[in-house]
């Protein structure tokens, strides 16, 4: 009996090891990209990076419980959205998207990694600037990668 368990019991243990979550988009060469939504959620992330940077400031020097509660939300709020926008360009875009072959490959990383340059200041900091900045990185990226100006708000 033991020498059934054991061996089902390393095997389970492995395959949940090797289990990941697809946040940016899987890394099985399906095909399917969506590029524009990317791009998309990018800009949702550094909205909600903003809006968190506004919200700590107000709640700042609060001493009661739920504004400590609330302002230790936006705090983890703007760090996950940092961290995920972080995530995006590292899986989707410099691991499957951009590529060393095209001419623009260069453009293309330089405006990748000012992104996640500023999406690191946006977690370091509360200045809204940090998070103009990103916003504006993201753009960058988006006429690099796609060739064309930004059309969006």
């Amino acid at each position: 009996m033991q020498r059934i368990i054991l061996p089902s019991l390393a095997l389970a243990i492995l395959l949940l090891g090797a289990a990941q979550t697809a946040d940016a988009h899987c890394e099985v060469p399906c095909g399917i990209y969506a590029d524009q939504m990317r791009f998309e959620m990018m800009l949702e992330d550094q909205s909600t990076i903003a809006k968190a940077m506004a919200q700590i400031g107000e709640l700042a020097g609060k001493t009661g419980a739920q504004e400590s509660n609330q302002l230790v939300r936006w705090v983890n709020t703007k760090e996950a959205h940092a961290t995920n926008t972080m995530n995006v360009i590292a899986q989707y875009f410099m691991a499957q998207r951009i590529k060393p072959s095209k001419d623009v490959y260069v453009k293309q990383l330089t405006a990748a990694h000012a992104v996640i340059q500023a999406a690191m200041k946006c977690k370091q900091t509360v200045d809204p600037a940090n998070a103009d900045a990103l916003k504006a990185a993201i753009v960058k990226l988006y006429e690099a990668y796609e060739g064309k100006p930004y059309g969006g708000h």
